[in-house]
């Protein structure tokens, strides 16, 4: 959730920064809607006083002028609170739909307006026709995507062979690397309840991205990102305990897929999909230096299994909801011939904050912390990376050697 008192102190900047992230969303309503819900407030506390003044003057007898004016009194109260609790469930619905506001430095506009930061690397080179990743995993038996689709549909997995111990040697890779960077392992549940999604901002814009276990009100998670921002929900940190840097390997599941053509087929974009997480709590004067510590603690990886990749600084409405600032980290896949996002790596300040009142003792006050979040790294698109950029000439994979300490080979 944006900050409301900002909103009120300099209402013509916070309108046309959110303008700046989502063009569609009325920033103008929710300033009004929250200037009538103040006003209704503090209209219902000023006749709450008048009509316990009657009561006092009561108590010397009453009179049918007394008796009147505390009927008309009680139900003009009535009328003013229906009209807050109609106006707060438009202020709320609109308030939770609020983006956060974008940083000051990225730049304005869409997709198109992205500002590459740093390149890594050089394309791979082959002496033969590179193959995508489906018809090498076809050719290896790694992967079947018919099987998957009878039991679940289109657009899932069914991992076999070399395929499997990559996925789990490089997650623990991950977790290792990520450990030497100061983010401690946890593992959440695969599950979560609706508050939990609506305090990380996936709710309610993304309520129709994530899978509903309808039985139980619960929702299969779409990121541990989510799980984690939820951790602390309603916690208060002594300063001295943050930063709090946490990293987890779980599976993901988004309904997404499907609707992106045969360029994205294969492991492109699957419903389920193995991810490593990064999470950070922190001062807000650090979460910058937190920002760069993720991005690097991601790149590690990539440079040590030998991957050319870019980082792009985002604009503002290729921004996530949730995000003040985001940097993609793209490989190049050769057989796809362009570059993917792997890792996405945001800094969502106060927002999640706000909505989970996690905070800090600050000078004996509570305030709120910034949180971040990145992945580190996605699985699947990892993993065709490895497979276009190290496919010999023969259809097998020469993985790099770093996998293999992990003794699963």
């Amino acid at each position: 959730m944006i900050d409301l008192n900002r909103l009120h102190e300099t209402p013509d900047e916070v309108i046309k920064k959110l303008k700046k992230k989502e063009p569609l969303f009325d920033g103008q309503k929710l300033y009004v809607l929250s200037k009538q819900v103040r006003a209704l407030r503090i209209e219902i506390d000023e006749l709450r006083k008048k009509r316990n003044e009657l009561a006092s003057f009561a108590k010397s007898g009453i009179t049918q002028e007394i008796r009147q004016q505390s009927i008309d009194l009680g139900q003009l109260i009535k009328q003013k609170e229906d009209a807050l609790l109609e106006c707060e469930d438009d202020f709320n619905a609109l308030y939770l739909a609020a983006p956060n506001i974008p940083s000051d430095d990225i730049p304005d506009g869409g997709k198109e307006a992205n500002k590459i930061v740093k390149v890594f690397g050089q394309k791979a080179q082959f002496a033969f026709e590179p193959l995508n990743h489906v018809v090498l995993g076809e050719r290896l038996d790694w992967f079947d995507f018919k099987k998957a689709a009878k039991m679940t549909g289109a657009n899932f997995a069914f991992y076999k062979k070399d395929a499997v111990k990559l996925i789990y040697a490089l997650g623990m890779y991950m977790l290792k690397n990520n450990m030497k960077h100061g983010y401690e392992p946890v593992l959440p549940p695969h599950m979560i309840n609706e508050q939990s999604l609506t305090v990380s901002g996936n709710f309610p814009k993304f309520k129709d991205q994530v899978y509903a276990v309808t039985a139980d009100s619960l929702f299969l998670t779409p990121t541990s990102e989510v799980n984690i921002a939820n951790m602390y929900k309603d916690h208060i940190f002594e300063a001295e305990q943050l930063p709090l840097r946490m990293t987890a390997f779980t599976s993901c599941f988004r309904r997404e897929a499907g609707t992106y053509g045969s360029a994205e087929r294969g492991l492109i974009r699957i419903h389920q999909f193995e991810k490593v997480e990064l999470y950070t709590i922190c001062e807000p004067e650090f979460s910058e230096k937190e920002l760069d510590r993720m991005i690097a603690c991601a790149e590690d990886i990539l440079q040590a299994l030998g991957l050319h990749y870019r980082i792009s600084l985002l604009a503002a409405q290729d921004c996530s909801f949730q995000s003040a600032k985001t940097y993609d980290i793209e490989v190049w896949l050769p057989g796809q011939n362009q570059y993917y996002e792997v890792s996405s790596a945001s800094n969502c300040q106060e927002f999640q904050a706000r909505r989970g009142l996690i905070r800090y003792k600050k000078n004996g006050k509570n305030c709120l912390v910034h949180t971040l979040n990145a992945s580190s790294l996605a699985l699947p698109r990892l993993i065709v990376a490895l497979m276009e950029v190290y496919q010999q000439e023969d259809g097998s994979i020469a993985l790099p050697d770093v996998l293999k300490t992990e003794g699963i080979w």
